[in-house]
């Protein structure tokens, strides 16, 4: 059956990170149902889970967690898999003629694992070079927020981010890094409290050591990229 060889796939992999591609990787009919309709199934999905770890869904504590659940994984910490829900990042005439990096430093990323759907938590920075365009400085936390809330990997986060603002700003000069925790490997595996992972997607002028230099040294992180 093919979901046996999934499962058997799967235990070969291990926690493995292999992603396919930049893209999230969705089925064709993921948009077929509404928003109630999803929460209502996973409602019931959820609540599935819980009987059967033994809870008693009776207790006041308890009853309404599956509805809880059900509604925070559709209108929130995976909304952003909903295309309604990307941010309109309008883009203004660079009338200052400003032609040297802006950096947005420190952007928060709120994200969900893929493997085993817990929580991403670190920081992002962004920067690129105008070429004749600027976005407001809110957007890019917008975008960074929009391509978190999913199911993710921070390779693929990284890469999303910066092809997206590519595509807004109309030139290769962008850049992303970002430091994050992951707590499938603080919380639970390794256990390892102190550990942050670090990944960056560098376009353009980006890739000379020079301006990926000067960027680095404007958002502090001493990291031989």
């Amino acid at each position: 059956m093919k979901i046996e060889k999934d499962i058997q796939d799967y235990d070969a992999i291990g926690d493995d990170h292999v992603g396919s591609s930049s893209e999230t990787p969705l089925r064709h009919d993921a948009f077929e149902l509404t928003s109630s309709e999803k929460i209502n199934i996973i409602k019931e999905d959820v609540k599935h889970i819980m009987e059967t770890l033994g809870l008693d869904l009776a207790d006041d504590s308890l009853k309404g967690t599956p509805n809880r659940v059900a509604k925070m994984f559709v209108n929130e910490i995976f909304g952003g898999l909903d295309p309604d829900k990307k941010p309109k990042a309008s883009t203004f005439d660079n009338k200052y003629k400003y032609g040297e990096m802006l950096v947005e430093k420190n952007i928060t990323v709120y994200s969900t694992c893929e493997h085993h759907l817990l929580p991403i938590v670190g920081k992002a920075h962004i920067a690129y070079i105008s070429n004749g365009t600027v976005v407001g400085l809110s957007k890019m936390n917008r975008i960074v927020d929009y391509f978190a809330k999913r199911p993710q990997v921070q390779e693929r986060l990284t890469i999303q981010v910066v092809k997206e603002l590519q595509k807004v700003l109309n030139t290769e000069d962008v850049a992303c890094i970002i430091d994050a925790k992951h707590l499938c490997v603080n919380s639970r595996g390794i256990r390892d409290v102190a550990s942050s992972t670090i990944t960056s997607e560098f376009g353009g002028v980006f890739k000379s050591k020079e301006t990926k230099r000067e960027f680095l040294d404007y958002v502090s992180l001493d990291t031989a990229f």
